[in-house]
């Protein structure tokens, strides 16, 4: 089968930017590799062609030799398969430079750093109502791991140090040759770290953490809604043989309220009055979350109003302005009633019509319109 121009297998112009090629490169590279298409053989035989095609054009002397010479200039022939590339060894470090670990490879040389970041930690923090208000201070316990005091960390015993891995040299990696490019791998010696520890420590056992609890204190914001999520950052436990340490977050849930219900900044109660205040009108007091205030009831009020006082609600967290309270109002219907109290009301009873009732004579003329 003839060889394909490079250019054409990564589908870029002769004057394309190295820039641009790589850009070529790693979209075909990523349909095409052979970890994402087991058992395609097609696929592989055009993911090794377009890293043909790519260890030659990322090259500014060896694209030079081809654009001037073609095949023959860089060791090939238009008929054959993979040929002479010289420094291919190299190319394993350029896949790793376009791709990092997304297939397992890793970068070869020095380690920027031997550890291993700690993990995240979740706290669920169950506040009140009112704490929201204004926003609260809590303290928390939290069990993690932190950096052991008698090693600093290192996880080697007082008066030594980790030593440098032999297998890895010190890079935390091995190399594993497939075909004409390289992956490299954690290695299995050292962990990825690099790093072995002789002499362990003994209040950690090598490990460089020990188990603690720590006493932790979270701002919790005004108008924090249920279930937000906040980030301590470098407050999870303690990183692996130095590594940074993770972040802790802490969601926050609201515990149930014996009167108020919200909904979003605004926060809905139920206050029972008597009916002869709904009949006659009256001011009464009613609760807010900051205390409470005065509340007048107009004459011929009914059950199920909503009153509105406004910004007796919660700020939220990105606006200065609160909500509002709904107060909704429910007319209660008197029971065990006296001998005098039963007289007065029949002898009410006697004197009513439907005039002082328009809800009732309302849903009486629509009965009568429904039936009649």
């Amino acid at each position: 089968m003839a060889k394909r121009d490079y250019y054409e297998v990564l589908g870029v112009s002769r004057s394309e930017s190295v820039e641009g090629i790589k850009r070529a490169y790693r979209a075909k590279a990523l349909a095409d590799h052979p970890d994402r298409n087991p058992g395609d053989g097609a696929a592989e035989e055009r993911f090794k062609e377009a890293s043909e095609a790519y260890a030659v054009l990322s090259n500014a002397e060896k694209r030079r030799a081809y654009d001037q010479f073609g095949f023959a200039g860089v060791g090939g022939a238009p008929g054959g398969g993979f040929q002479d590339f010289g420094d291919l060894g190299n190319f394993g470090d350029v896949f790793s430079d376009l791709f990092g670990d997304l297939f397992g490879a890793g970068r070869r040389g020095p380690r920027a750093s031997r550890g291993r970041r700690g993990a995240d930690l979740r706290y669920n923090l169950e506040v009140e109502l009112t704490d929201v208000l204004e926003g609260t201070e809590v303290q928390i316990e939290i069990p993690k791991m932190r950096p052991c005091g008698t090693c600093d960390g290192s996880g080697a015993a007082p008066g030594t140090s980790p030593e440098r891995c032999d297998r890895c040299h010190g890079s935390g990696q091995v190399d594993l040759q497939q075909g004409f490019f390289r992956i490299s791998r954690p290695c299995d010696a050292c962990s990825g770290v690099g790093e072995i520890v002789r002499e362990r420590c003994i209040d950690c056992r090598g490990a460089g953490r020990v188990e603690s609890e720590q006493t932790i204190t979270v701002r919790v914001p005004a108008g924090v809604d249920d279930g937000t999520r906040l980030r301590l950052s470098g407050e999870g436990e303690a990183g692996v043989a130095g590594g940074p340490p993770g972040d802790l977050y802490v969601v926050v849930s609201l515990r149930k309220h014996p009167l108020f219900e919200r909904n979003g900044a605004d926060i809905h109660c139920e206050v029972p009055i008597q009916f002869v205040q709904a009949a006659l009108g009256a001011e009464i007091e009613v609760p807010t979350l900051a205390g409470k205030v005065k509340l007048k009831i107009p004459a011929g009020t009914q059950s199920g109003r909503a009153m509105r006082l406004r910004g007796k609600g919660l700020p939220t967290v990105w606006n200065n302005s609160p909500g509002d309270q709904l107060v909704h109002i429910f007319v209660e219907t008197p029971t065990k009633l006296t001998d005098r109290q039963r007289e007065l009301l029949e002898a009410f009873a006697e004197e009513s019509d439907t005039d002082v009732s328009p809800v009732t004579k309302g849903f009486l003329d629509k009965l009568r319109d429904l039936f009649d």
